[in-house]
Formats: C-alpha cells, structure tokens, sequence
C-alpha cells in the first residue's frame, strides 16, 4: 500500500506550507490536506485517525525536537486548530522497483534506507525553507535506467531520482552517516541514487520554528488503503547516460529528446570535402557533451586555426561562428562562458565578439582570456583557484575548430605545414583538465588536426591524407565530428536547446525543487543560429580579413563550400 510522511501544523501556518510543497513537489508531493481539527484523510484511508495510525511520532517546540510520542491523542486539544499533510513517500515505489528485477538493498539488509540532508536549497515560501533531504538506494550500474524508468511515473512517491552518482555533488560528505535512517551497504558495482525526500518537511519545520508541531518519525509512517499503481505520465521515456566518471555522474533525458539530438548527429555528419571524416565519427558523442554542458555552470570555448601563416590574420573562418553558436545558448541558460585564444589573436577575437554582440547573436561580450606557459603548474593554476584542483574555475572546455597538438609536439595544417610558431600551447588545459575532477572536455573538429581529437587519432592516422603526421594527440572526453566544424559548433547550440525543452532532463537538472520552466519561455529560442546571424556574422569576418580554410578565399564561404547553398541549407535543417 502506499505510504504517507505526515506534517501537522497550526492552521496559520498551513497555507503557505501547502504552498511550499506546490514549489518542491519533488520531496513534498502533497497527498492530501485535512481541514482543522480533521483526523481522517477519506480519500486516502476509509477509518484513520491521524493520532495513532502511525507507529511513532515526533513533536517540535520553537524549531527543536522536545520528544517521541506513541500516540498524539493527549494533544486533541491542541489538533483542533491543526491541520494535518499527508505527503508521498518513496516506500511506495520500492514495489515497482523490485518488480523490475532491481535489488532493494535496504529491503535486503533488514534496516531503514539511508536518508542525507544535502546543499541544495528548496524553493521558500514565507517562513519555509530549507535544504533538500534526499533517500539514497544503491543500484547496480546495469539497472540504473530500469530504476529509473520504474520511478519517473510514480511522482506520488517522488518520481525519478534527483541525482546519480557522487554524493559530494550534493554536498554528502560521507555515506556511512546518514542524517536519518541507517547507514546501507554498496555491493560491488552498485551506484548511489538519490530521490527526493518527504524528511524535507521535517527540515522545514525545524527551521520555521512553529510553537508546535507534530512530524511522523522519520521510519514509521502512515500507511492508507491505496494500493501502489496509479500511473501519472511525465512526458517520454528516461534514458540514462554516463558524463562523467571522475566524479561519477550520470545524468536523464527522454528518449524523444535523445533521438532528436542522434539526428542532429546524423545531419553533420556528412563529408562534402570527401575527407574521409564518417571513419571518426562515434555515435552518441553529440548528447554525451551537450548533456554534460548541460550540467556545466562555467564554461571555456576555444576556437582559432592559423592555417593560412602567409597571410594576416592567419586564422580561418571556420571556428568562430560555431564557438559564438554554442556561446550565445549557454548565455541563453545563464552560465558563465569565457573564451581563450592566441594572444596575438587577441584583437582580432575582440572585434569578432564586439560584432557578435552588435549583430544581437551574443547577449554581451565575452570575457577573452590568453593562456602562455610559465611553470609546469600553469595549467593548473589557469584552471583552477589558486591552482587548487578541489575548486576549478571551469567545469566544461569546448575546443572547436582550433589547432591540436600533434605526436611530435607540432602543430599542422592539413598541407602538414607545421604552424606551431602562431599557436599557444592552449592543449595543456585540456591535458590538465583530465586529471582535474569536475572538468569535462569536447573536441569538434573536421579533418582530425584539431584539439581533442586525440580520442580517435588511430582511426585519424589510417583514414585521413597526412593522417600520420598531423593527428592531434590531445584527447578530449567527447569528440563530436562535423563535416564541417561550424556545423558541429550550431549542432551543440540546437541539442542544448532540445535538452532544455525536455521535461524529463530540466526536471532532473533542478533536482524536483522550484516550478518547471515551460519549454516556450525563457530566451533559448532566439540564441538559436539563423541564416541571417550568420550571414551577417561572415561577412564581419571577411571584412576582418578572416579567410576560408581551404581556399583562403575571402568569399562568402568557410572551407571552400559557398554559403548560400551549403551552409545556409544545414542551418535550416539543424532547425
């Protein structure tokens, strides 16, 4: 049968309480509301009485836990002027779970489930507020996407879970002690998966600091007649991803949404300039990035590949547009971008970004950054805070389009002319960044020379003309192949779009705490790519000197592929 966590407060307090739980209907999914002075709950329970259907309570006086209770019926007086919440609770769906041949590991070790206060602050209204309290199951890593499937409809019993992976992402230190219930064993192979918690009541209680109010104890709760079932759907099914290992996390999205950015994938994925790229490509590299920037709160974008060292500037102008593509939507969902570059780049990356904010593409400029080698920790010490790699300033880096470090420590253009005098040595954050816990990485590139393309630099070697000497060595943890770089960077622009239009990953992404931001509000759709942005955004750099990679034409094209019939018709399909 389905249970309840029950909260009983003063009868002024419970409109903004029943409020609260409308804002975080993650851990306060609100079953029922009684009148002052009700004890029953009819739609819940034919014959209850609120005062001794639950095995044991707990009182708080001024915020503090004054005693344990049996029954409650020595304060009838009192409950008059009380009304009573009877909230879902994720007991309800350890059914479902164990029906989808997923072991329950609390329900095996005979002992309560592990519930943790967390960092993360629910929504407040008036004098609620609190932090969210979260139940932790250990899942093993092949069933992670059964549970979730199992849980996502049940939003009575809290729904999908809030988080998969580290606790410290949450702000639990340590799983052996949990804040409530008892400390549950991990089997080998098994992840820690988080869900909303009803506890969070508790919590809010404690700091509103009523007079008096009356909370179920944390593992006796209120049992009402209603069998489990009762399926409310959540739009699509979830699917599970991995995005990161160090520090484990693993992220949702729906299926629908998965296929739309697979077929984004597919769209780039062509070669016009018959380079031989389709040998790169692995599927799903795509959504493994975006759904990590997704994640992201900072991000660096670098772009710039000075293959034309005969001319200046020396730059192409493939690169750039996908790097302020991509940067216009992260501005879009309010994260923090920055880009690095040359420094004798510098001012000609200033008065591209200065036309990008001009041409409505970019928000507000960027913050342009250089980066030199100093010492063999700067690296580190441009990544992170006082070069402490427990507080990184970044926690995603997109490389598009920008020279890669070979074998040998050049750098080549596809002709396998070294042009290691015009880069600065920009790989060795992406190096650093693979031992910095917390910062993924993406490569996009289209020809194999590109920095992060290291991850598929065997297949570089054997497909690609002068694979074998130029191949970036430096990997990244995603590499998305393009037919053409740009296209790779509007591709990222359009898949960060879908995610946030997705019900299913925006809810997971706000851990089921505050209201669902409706899919056609916000200023996401705009900071898509257009034809016109664009065309407008090429001709700044063809005024700029900005030449085309493989013609070094200052024509309106980027690799040697005219823009109104080949580049403009991808952004038209992208959309």
């Amino acid at each position: 049968y389905k249970q309840a966590s029950v909260v009983i407060l003063h009868k002024s307090l419970a409109d903004d309480f029943e409020k609260f739980c409308h804002a975080n209907d993650g851990p306060l999914p609100l079953l029922y509301r009684s009148q002052p002075g009700d004890w029953k709950c009819p739609s819940l329970s034919s014959d209850s009485d609120i005062r001794t259907d639950c095995l044991q309570y707990r009182k708080y006086e001024h915020g503090a836990c004054t005693g344990s209770l049996k029954s409650l019926k020595e304060y009838s007086e009192q409950l008059k002027d009380m009304v009573t919440f009877y909230l879902g609770c994720s007991f309800s769906f350890e059914k479902a779970v164990q029906k989808a041949g997923i072991p329950i590991r609390n329900v095996e070790q005979e002992c309560n489930v592990s519930m943790y206060k967390t960092s993360l602050p629910c929504y407040s209204i008036s004098i609620f507020h609190c932090n969210l309290v979260v139940t932790m199951r250990p899942i093993p890593e092949s069933k992670l996407e059964a549970a979730v499937v199992a849980t996502s409809e049940l939003k009575e019993a809290h729904g999908a879970p809030i988080h998969i992976g580290d606790p410290g992402l949450l702000g639990i230190q340590d799983l052996s002690k949990p804040d409530y219930g008892d400390p549950v064993h991990l089997h080998p192979g098994d992840i820690p998966v988080f869900w909303a918690s009803g506890v969070t009541g508790v919590e809010a209680i404690i700091n509103c600091r009523a007079p008096l109010a009356f909370t179920h104890s944390p593992d006796c709760m209120f049992i009402t007649d209603l069998e489990k079932g009762n399926v409310r759907s959540s739009g699509g099914v979830p699917q599970v991803h991995c995005i990161s290992r160090d520090p484990l996390h693993f992220s949702i999205v729906s299926a629908e949404a998965a296929q739309k950015i697979k077929t984004l994938e597919t769209l780039i994925g062509i070669d016009p300039g018959e380079r031989g790229i389709r040998h790169l490509q692995r599927q799903g590299e795509l959504l493994g990035a975006c759904l990590a920037l997704s994640h992201a709160s900072s991000v660096l974008i670098t772009t710039g590949f000075p293959t034309h060292f005969s001319h200046q500037p020396p730059e192409e102008n493939d690169g750039p547009p996908g790097a302020l593509a991509i940067a216009a939507m992260l501005q879009a969902l309010e994260k923090r971008v920055a880009i690095v570059t040359d420094q004798r780049a510098m001012d000609l990356n200033k008065k591209i970004i200065e036309g990008a904010v001009q041409l409505g593409i970019l928000k507000k400029p960027i913050p342009l950054l250089s980066y030199q080698r100093e010492s063999a920790n700067s690296a580190l010490m441009f990544l992170c805070e006082n070069g402490n790699p427990g507080r990184p300033r970044f926690d995603h880096l997109v490389a598009i389009e920008r020279a890669g470090m070979a074998a040998d420590g050049n750098y080549y253009n596809a002709r396998k002319v070294n042009i290691k005098h015009l880069v600065d040595p920009i790989d060795e954050l992406f190096i650093a960044a693979q031992t910095i816990p917390g910062i993924t990485t993406t490569g996009v590139g289209d020809g194999g020379n590109e920095l992060g393309m290291g991850k598929v630099k065997d297949a570089v070697k054997k497909h690609i003309k002068n694979g074998d000497v130029i191949a970036c060595d430096v990997e990244a943890d995603f590499t998305v192949v393009a037919g053409v770089s740009n296209w790779g960077g509007y591709a990222m622009a359009c898949a960060l779009h879908v995610l946030r239009c997705c019900r299913i990953h925006e809810r997971y992404l706000r851990r089921a705490l505050g209201f669902p931001r409706a899919p056609g509000h916000g200023p996401w759709l705009p900071a898509l790519p257009s034809v016109p942005k664009e065309e407008k955004l090429l001709q700044t750099l063809v005024q700029l000197g900005v030449r085309s990679g493989k013609t070094a034409s200052l024509e309106m094209e980027v690799d040697g592929l005219p823009f109104y019939s080949t580049h403009s018709l991808m952004i038209e399909k992208l959309l």
